[in-house]
């Protein structure tokens, strides 16, 4: 008889960010998601047959989401996370850089210049004036 594939792994719950938007409201917003990460065994459990084996030398270290909904900060409705990443291998995700760097590394190699910051607009005399308080 095959094993199950819970003898090949060990499991451990984690908590990674998740970038996702509102479909009611259209915010975007950053969410604790819980994971389960999924570790190929060193060796081999011992009553393993030759199917057992081949499978074994194929396996890959993966997270399992576990989280399917989330409430959105803003607005209070739960929505359904995309499920096109309910699964992510683990040698997937260490090679990808964040968002931040990513934008930073593609202005650099365009040759434009960083955009500038945006300045906000002084605000009217009206708001700035000392009050005279009430009369």
């Amino acid at each position: 008889m095959a094993l199950d594939e819970r003898a090949f792994f060990n499991e451990k719950p984690e908590t990674r960010q998740g970038r996702y938007t509102c479909p009611k409201c259209r915010r975007t917003n950053d969410y604790s998601i819980r994971w389960v990460r999924r570790a190929k065994k060193e060796r081999l459990p011992p009553n393993a047959t030759d199917e057992d084996r081949a499978k074994f030398a194929k396996l890959r270290d993966y997270l399992l989401r576990v989280d399917d909904e989330v409430v959105c900060k803003t607005c209070g409705k739960k929505f359904e996370i995309p499920s096109q990443h309910s699964l992510m291998f683990v040698d997937q995700i260490a090679g990808l850089p964040n968002d931040e760097d990513l934008e930073k590394e593609i202005a650099a190699a365009s040759g434009e210049p960083e955009p500038p910051r945006e300045t906000k607009p002084a605000l009217p005399a009206r708001f700035t004036r000392k009050s005279t308080g009430w009369k």
